[in-house]
């Protein structure tokens, strides 16, 4: 496969080993940036963005990154605690008082950021259309009675966290959260990132397809036994209601609105120039970026059925969890997305890195594509 772009010789071995993932013939397109100490030592990319296999993946393809968005989510609500415009340990209810419906009055910023706060689904089904309807979503979210009780655990909020913290974002800042995201994280640090794309960009998006065959890990086994056995269950609910959540990526509906839990789209370059720019404090103050990337929920997630270990808002390194490493440090933090793409930073070796993928694999926290190039970069450091 003929990979494009730059690299660092000192990284040869992490160019081969991203051109090897060709070798599968189900593989489609991908990109990989990498910066270490904020230089960039690789920026690569190689094969199709296209449904049909026509189109040569460029150098401004962009692709949606799922939830590699919520990250940046809560950057902006940590910038506005930084600002006093939020307080962390203040019931939502004191920016949006319909919140504190049901039982959620005592539910706080960083409950939500930290999976926390019972809401990772609806209980009662909506229909399709209403994924794109703010305000329909955000009204149904306040009204919602939580699944847990608060202090029994977390479990992952999949499509909920975007309206949760957006909509406190934006009863905050007076503007939607990607227009945010873009004002404090895309346009200063010159990221191609965007939650609410351009109709004028639509052409540079890649296409994203699942691949076929593959049944992924125990984990991935576990929850999609129970996402066909039990409509009902919790974790069901959380990717399927309203059920278009699964279905919606190349829709132009999906593409337009603001959901920063799994709509951002951009390439690798921006992801780590991310954590770039987290990592050498040009996002948050240091002591915010400790309050992010501290051990906020770790253990069994009622919604993935599996081990996770979240900070606020970022999804935390678990060494000896082989589904839940990043594969560098064991300090690193960051968002996988569903199917493959990932974003991290590991601040022990001041690494940010950006894999982007089109062909979805069932895995659901890392994907062993981005372990295996994360891998072998740790060698090449």
């Amino acid at each position: 496969m003929q990979v494009q772009g730059y690299f660092d010789l000192r990284f040869e071995a992490v160019k081969e080993a991203f051109a090897s993932l060709f070798d599968d013939p189900q593989e489609r397109g991908a990109a990989l940036c990498v910066q270490v100490g904020g230089e960039t030592v690789l920026d690569i990319w190689a094969g199709v963005m296209d449904k049909d296999g026509q189109q040569a993946w460029h150098s401004d393809t962009i692709a949606n990154l799922f939830s590699c968005t919520k990250p940046f989510a809560a950057v902006v609500a940590l910038q506005l605690v930084g600002e006093g415009k939020l307080e962390l340990d203040a019931p939502v209810a004191r920016y949006w008082p319909e919140f504190a419906a049901a039982g959620k009055e005592r539910i706080t910023l960083r409950h939500l950021l930290s999976h926390q706060a019972g809401l990772p689904a609806l209980h009662q089904l909506l229909p399709a259309e209403a994924l794109y309807d703010w305000q329909t979503m955000t009204t149904a979210l306040a009204a919602e009675t939580p699944w847990w009780t608060l202090g029994e655990g977390h479990g992952y909020a999949p499509i909920t966290y975007g309206w949760l913290i957006g909509e406190l974002i934006r009863r905050v800042e007076g503007r939607g959260p990607g227009e945010s995201i873009a004002a404090r994280i895309a346009k200063p640090l010159g990221l191609d990132f965007h939650v609410g794309l351009a109709d004028s960009e639509f052409e540079r998006v890649a296409h994203i397809a699942r691949g076929k065959g593959n049944l992924g890990d125990a984990a991935a086994q576990r929850l999609l036994k129970v996402m066909m056995s039990d409509a009902a269950a919790m974790s069901t609910r959380s990717f399927t209601n309203p059920p278009s959540i699964m279905t919606s990526t190349n829709k132009p509906e999906w593409r337009r609105m603001q959901q920063p839990a799994a709509n951002g789209h951009g390439n690798a370059r921006s992801l780590a120039g991310f954590y770039a720019g987290l990592l050498d404090g040009r996002l948050l103050e240091s002591e915010l970026l400790a309050e992010m990337t501290r051990e906020h929920a770790v253990g069994e997630d009622k919604t993935l059925l599996t081990q996770t270990r979240f900070g606020l808002g970022c999804m935390l390194d678990q060494a000896q969890v082989a589904n839940a490493t990043y594969g560098l440090g064991g300090n690193a933090f960051g968002h996988p997305g569903a199917g493959g793409s990932s974003g991290f930073a590991d601040p022990e070796r001041d690494v940010a890195f950006g894999f982007v993928i089109n062909n979805l694999g069932p895995f659901v926290l890392m994907d062993p594509r981005a372990q295996k190039l994360a891998r072998i970069l740790a060698q090449c450091l």
